[in-house]
């Protein structure tokens, strides 16, 4: 009968102390996964190392994620402030730009402009209350003086077409390839009257900007010599309207071309200053 009790007792919930092994057998009903580790500090059953079982890193890992010295830590700070400044100035700028006029824009215009031209320049043509509806093809030609000493002129160079044929079949085209180039032409006509007279301070920096265009296509070019002057021209087509419109244009070209401008050497790909020409530069690109 006794024997009957006892295993009454070890059905009943595995009270009965493991004499075998001094502890309770109750701490078998959990998973191994879900204890700790032993209290004699062996590995936990499961074999996994502590670090893998959703334990906080050592002091050692935790030093390891600020590894960087305090000098560098101090410099990798400044140099993120000083971008977040510039972002943030850069955006105000132009944001002050595009805004209407105010008190900020006419005490700082100069200022302003001389912060967004001409590489930043924007408008609204896009928009309203009429788009863009010309397709204007720029071009080029040279005068090279030869390596045998003589001058040669070179044939109209289509910079509008070269960059219609990179962006035909590229699904990401760049902004360069895309706009620089109609944006500096628009920054010289809209400096510049009809007989290519400028209109304000920046007429000159659009001249450059352009003689800095043409210079960065011919670089690439075997011309057979020095480019010394280089001379633009623009071909000027009107979109034909939809069959639906009762809108009539003239959709004949029309041509406009710039006088010759002596390439100086802050022109040239690498070459240093604001790209503006002297009296002497023009002088000497003349001889």
């Amino acid at each position: 009968m006794g024997s009957h009790q006892d295993e009454g007792v070890e059905h009943a919930g595995g009270t009965e102390p493991n004499r075998a092994s001094g502890r309770s057998a109750r701490t078998l009903d959990h998973p191994p996964e879900q204890r700790g580790p032993e209290p004699d500090g062996s590995q936990d059953p499961s074999g996994r190392p502590p670090s893998l079982t959703g334990d906080a890193p050592s002091g050692e890992e935790a030093r390891g994620l600020l590894a960087l010295s305090t000098p560098y830590r101090m410099a990798a700070g400044a140099a993120l402030a000083l971008i977040a400044a510039v972002v943030c100035v850069h955006v105000a700028m132009v944001f002050l730009h595009v805004a209407p006029s105010n008190t900020v824009t006419k005490k700082y215009g100069k200022e302003i402009d001389a912060w967004v031209y001409p590489e930043f320049e924007q408008n609204w043509k896009l928009f309203a209350p009429n788009p863009l509806q010309q397709n204007v093809s720029v071009q080029v030609k040279a005068e090279i003086r030869t390596h045998a000493g003589g001058r040669e002129i070179t044939d109209w160079i289509d910079l509008t077409a070269e960059d219609a044929a990179a962006i035909r079949g590229n699904p990401l085209p760049s902004h360069v390839q895309q706009n620089t180039l109609r944006r500096a032409w628009d920054f010289y006509t809209g400096s510049h009257d009809d007989k290519d007279r400028s209109t304000g301070h920046r007429g000159a920096l659009s001249e450059s900007y352009l003689r800095r265009i043409a210079m960065l296509r011919l670089d690439s070019r075997d011309l057979g010599g020095v480019v010394e002057r280089v001379q633009f021209r623009s071909v000027t087509r009107v979109i034909e309207p939809p069959p639906w419109s009762q809108e009539k244009t003239d959709t004949r070209p029309v041509p406009r071309v710039l006088p010759w401008w002596p390439v100086t050497e802050a022109d040239r790909p690498g070459g240093a200053g604001d790209g503006g020409s002297t009296a002497a530069d023009r002088t000497e690109a003349a001889r």
